[in-house]
């Protein structure tokens, strides 16, 4: 993969964390620690959305669900019992 220049400005208190990666030696430059974050970001991105996949899909097998539904206070109370009990 070829390698691309571009100029950055960043603020102050990103810059100085840049420059603070490179200075403990977790990443040998400012390029590195640009590239890592937006690698992270990537991730984040594609994990959110399939969280929000996971999500409907799941909303989709709840309205499709036949059983009543439970009143919001009997489940937190057997939540909070299964939680004391650990």
């Amino acid at each position: 993969m070829a390698k691309r220049a571009f100029n950055v400005t960043l603020p102050p208190d990103l810059a100085e964390m840049v420059q603070d990666k490179v200075a403990s030696d977790s990443y040998a430059s400012e390029s590195e620690v640009v590239s890592a974050g937006l690698r992270a970001l990537e991730r984040q991105e594609r994990d959110g959305a399939e969280t929000e996949e996971w999500l409907r899909r799941r909303v989709v097998q709840s309205l499709a669900d036949p059983r009543p539904s439970q009143p919001a206070e009997e489940v937190f109370a057997r939540l909070r019992a299964h939680h004391a009990a650990q």
